[in-house]
């Protein structure tokens, strides 16, 4: 059956792109693939049998000797000196050099393995970062050893990116061919969940919550003109924006792939807490970014959140909602630029904030993972699975060239089209 491909905005087909997927299936053109997924179909529409489930994050210092070797690992091949790594490790040395990431991946783990056992799904769940211990050598070693070799992964982000999606895939070949099992195990990706229901539920609640909690603190608050609503997000290069997603589709102005998805989640969630509150309960809102780094001539995307704030007191706003609508977890860019830096410039200008949480070891956001998996296990077809925006469900296999990073140069990558 020819494979569906929701990659317009409109859902419609994309004949070309379903006509190459299944052009020659005796083919693999994606590497380290399972057989269902190695011809490429944007959709996998043929049940699955994996092994077991591996939860791929960023990883993060637990402990002061930590820290920068940790930063040397972030920034490998790009020669930056520890005097310099030192300069950005401040919010790490505040915490006793603890990033609270990797408990967080602990208890997702255990969140996961517990929803798995509730609806008695046989699969074993293996944890490894990118940048620290446990690193996802020892993770795919562990799974060759114990016999596990049709792995499938979800990386700890939800969004379409180089760092959000495209440089996982290049850690599994990598990690694949350092430890000479690119013949023996193969690992499948489940898709950006940035649109599913159990991500993006989360923050309906978040905000819909936090609302109610600025009309009690703030008195006579008019929720609709008085409060702005600030959908925040990791800051990445103009020119790796621009390059999230696929080649061949026009995302927008500005921001690819990766703006156009954090425009679309914000929009739902603002239509959901619109349709609980009527349209006299809800304010304007605004997509923000943080954490940005880089040399100031090199563009990122803006504003940041600061910045941002700095205009809100003028617009007669007296409160602020941050939503840190693009991480999955309360990690370190939460904790440091949201609960410190922006909290304390809507202190200083005099507004009421709150925080909205990310969706964590939520149960809808864990039930929501168990759900991709069960999608790529059943070979659930692409009109049934659930997206809360026209742009998905986004690809379970990756289009040739999605999020490359053209500063570093072509890597080769799995759950992906080989260029």
């Amino acid at each position: 059956m020819a494979a569906r491909n929701l990659g317009s905005t409109d859902g419609s087909f994309d004949a070309f792109t379903a006509e190459l997927a299944v052009e020659d299936a005796a083919t693999p053109l994606v590497p380290s693939a399972s057989p269902a997924a190695s011809s490429g179909a944007p959709h996998v529409s043929e049940p699955t049998s994996y092994d077991a489930i591996l939860l791929a994050g960023f990883g993060g210092p637990e402990g002061q000797d930590d820290v920068i070797p940790f930063l040397r690992n972030v920034t490998r091949g790009r020669g930056i000196p520890d005097e310099r790594l030192e300069e950005v490790a401040h919010h790490y040395r505040h915490y006793g050099g603890v990033s609270p990431i990797n408990d967080q991946n602990r208890a997702l783990k255990a969140a996961l393995e517990s929803e798995l056992a509730r609806r008695g799904i046989d699969l074993p769940v293996l944890w490894g970062n990118r940048n620290w211990i446990p690193y996802l050598e020892e993770a795919v070693t562990e799974a060759n050893d114990r016999g596990y070799t049709q792995l499938l992964a979800i990386a700890t982000s939800a969004y379409s990116s180089y760092s959000g999606c495209r440089q996982y895939r290049e850690d599994f070949a990598r990690v694949l061919d350092e430890t000479k099992l690119a013949g023996t195990v193969r690992i499948d990706k489940v898709r950006q969940f940035f649109d599913h229901p159990g991500f993006v539920g989360p923050f309906i609640d978040g905000v819909r919550d936090a609302l109610t909690t600025l009309e009690g603190q703030v008195e006579g608050l008019d929720v609709a003109t008085e409060v702005e609503v600030m959908f925040t997000t990791h800051s990445i290069p103009d020119g790796d924006a621009e390059r999230s997603g696929p080649r061949d589709r026009d995302f927008g102005p500005r921001g690819g792939a990766y703006g156009a998805q954090h425009r679309a989640v914000a929009g739902v969630v603002m239509e959901a807490v619109r349709a609980e509150r009527g349209e006299g309960g809800v304010p304007p809102w605004q997509l923000v970014f943080q954490s940005r780094s880089g040399p100031p001539s090199q563009p990122w995307l803006d504003p940041d959140i600061n910045d941002a704030m700095e205009e809100l007191p003028a617009a007669g706003r007296r409160a602020v909602v941050i939503v840190p609508i693009g991480f999955v977890s309360d990690h370190m860019e939460v904790l440091w630029d949201l609960d410190n830096e922006a909290t304390d410039t809507a202190k200083r200008l005099g507004l009421a904030s709150v925080r909205v949480a990310t969706p964590g070891t939520h149960d809808d956001y864990v039930a929501g993972l168990v759900d991709l998996i069960l999608e790529r296990v059943n070979g659930t077809p692409a009109e049934e699975r659930p997206a809360t925006t026209e742009l998905g469900p986004w690809y379970d296999v990756c289009r040739p060239g999605c999020c490359e990073n053209a500063r570093l140069g072509f890597k080769p990558a799995v759950a992906g089209l080989a260029p």
